[in-house]
């Protein structure tokens, strides 16, 4: 599925170059385009395509299911992060030299079928769902497995609550299903856009929470570099703050779900942890 993923968006993206005739002129987007939207719109633009990137976290979820996964986790990492940059890069040079800013935003999803439309027509919509429907359920499966494995691990480190709810089979099949209904839960109130703006800011918190405590407590153990932790911190902080900024504008309601939210697992957790701690005790 992954294969199908990557050989038809850039089939797609290799269509809609040879369709512009493309050249490197074309990757400089008209000045009107340029100043018409501020620093910060580029910026909070990063948190989206921050997601993009994040499919390597099922990589490390998975690792206990790799083969040496001290030696390949790593490379596997590095040759998904290679594929995704050149794949990504290929489709925004092939959308921007064939559609200005105001079309690309007025197609949203749609926006490279629209820019192969010249070299595919209506087969390229039709095309384009294909790929999307592949994607998202190749994508879904692969994430709720990796992420119900760490929290099946982090429950038998008694890190987080958990509770059978009279259900047989194991935790990791348990928290499965707790993670495909939170989804469904998100799915039905709210739309695609909102619910990759609420993943943003979760994952953004996360990330920095993760660089926070490697920095601190694990940096020696694990060799990191503090140089690298602090500038990813800082990087994840400013990228954060412009897209609550313009959310705040734009949509609060995702910003004011996603801070009830992150407050509620906050709290929840140091509520189970000091429960736990007076139960040993």
């Amino acid at each position: 599925m992954a294969i199908v993923k990557i050989v038809g968006i850039l089939v797609f993206a290799l269509g809609g170059l040879w369709a512009a005739n493309f050249s490197l002129v074309d990757l400089i987007p008209a000045t009107a385009e340029v100043n018409s939207y501020s620093a910060v719109n580029y910026i909070e633009a990063i948190a989206l395509s921050i997601l993009a990137y994040k499919g390597f976290t099922t990589i490390t979820n998975s690792g206990g299911e790799i083969i040496k996964p001290h030696k390949n986790v790593g490379r596997s990492i590095i040759i998904s992060l290679l594929i995704c940059t050149v794949v990504y890069f290929l489709v925004a040079i092939a959308v921007n030299a064939s559609l200005s800013i105001p079309e690309i935003v007025k197609a949203k999803d749609y926006s490279l079928a629209e820019a192969a439309r010249p070299a595919f027509g209506n087969y390229g919509l039709y095309f384009t769902v294909g790929i999307a429907i592949v994607a998202t359920i190749s994508g879904i499966i692969a994430s709720i497995f990796a992420v119900s494995r760490m929290t099946a691990m982090l429950t038998d480190m008694k890190l987080i609550p958990h509770s059978h709810f009279g259900m047989s089979g194991s935790v990791q099949k348990h928290m499965l299903l707790y993670i495909v209904v939170i989804a469904i839960t998100l799915t039905i109130f709210f739309d695609l856009s909102s619910i990759a703006s609420i993943g943003a800011i979760f994952y953004l918190v996360m990330d920095m929470i993760v660089h926070w405590g490697v920095f601190k407590y694990l940096r020696k153990d694990v060799q990191a570099n503090p140089i690298i932790l602090i500038s990813a911190l800082l990087l994840d902080f400013i990228v954060l703050i412009a897209f609550l900024w313009v959310k705040a504008s734009s949509d609060i309601f995702v910003v004011i779900v996603s801070i009830t939210g992150i407050a509620i697992v906050f709290v929840g957790e140091r509520w189970f942890l000091y429960w736990k701690e007076n139960e040993k005790g």
